[in-house]
C-alpha cells in the first residue's frame, strides 16, 4: 500500500447521530422540529432517551442506542468506525459535569479520526444542516489505517 490516505464518501443520504446531554435535551427537540424536513431526508441515529424523545415529539423515524452513561455514545462511535453514521448532532452540556465524559471525549475523537462532522452547539448544527453538502455527496480523506497498522509493526 503507498498511500496513507484513502477516500471515503458521505453518501447524499447521510446517517445522522442526535445526542444531547439532560439539560440540552429541549433545546435539540426544537431543533428537530425546525429542522425536520431536511432530517426526514437522512437516517437517524440517537442515544436513549433523546431518541425517545425526539422521535414522541416530531415523529421522525430514529434508530434508539443505549442511553450515553450506558455506553450509547460508544456506540454510536462503533457506527462512524463501520461507516453507518457520517455527521454528528451533540448538544453537550459545558455547565454540569457529565460522569461519562470519557466517553464522550472518546466519540468525539473517533468522529475526528474519522474526519465526520460533528456540531456541539445549536449554531454549529445550524451552520453544518444548512451547507450546501447536505444534499451532496462529499469525498473526504482519511488515514490509511491498514498502512499506518503495517507501518508500525515494521518498526517494531
Amino acid at each position: 500500500m503507498s498511500s496513507d490516505y484513502i477516500t471515503f464518501t458521505i453518501k447524499e443520504e447521510k446517517g445522522i447521530a442526535l445526542i444531547a446531554h439532560d439539560n440540552e435535551k429541549p433545546k435539540l427537540i426544537g431543533w428537530c422540529r425546525k429542522n425536520k424536513e431536511i432530517l426526514e431526508r437522512h437516517r437517524l441515529y440517537g442515544t436513549g432517551t433523546t431518541s425517545r424523545m425526539i422521535a414522541d415529539a416530531t415523529g421522525l423515524s430514529i434508530r434508539a442506542f443505549n442511553s450515553g452513561p450506558l455506553g450509547g455514545d460508544q456506540q454510536i462511535g462503533a457506527k462512524i468506525v463501520e461507516g453507518q453514521i457520517d455527521f454528528v448532532i451533540f448538544f453537550s452540556d459545558p455547565l454540569t459535569a457529565q460522569p461519562h465524559d470519557p466517553d464522550v471525549k472518546a466519540l468525539m475523537r473517533i468522529a475526528q479520526v474519522y474526519d465526520i462532522p460533528m456540531a456541539i452547539n445549536k449554531a454549529t448544527a445550524d451552520f453544518m444542516i444548512r451547507s450546501s453538502l447536505m444534499d451532496t455527496a462529499y469525498d473526504h480523506e482519511v488515514i490509511n489505517f491498514r498502512k499506518n497498522v503495517e507501518d508500525r509493526a515494521g518498526s517494531l
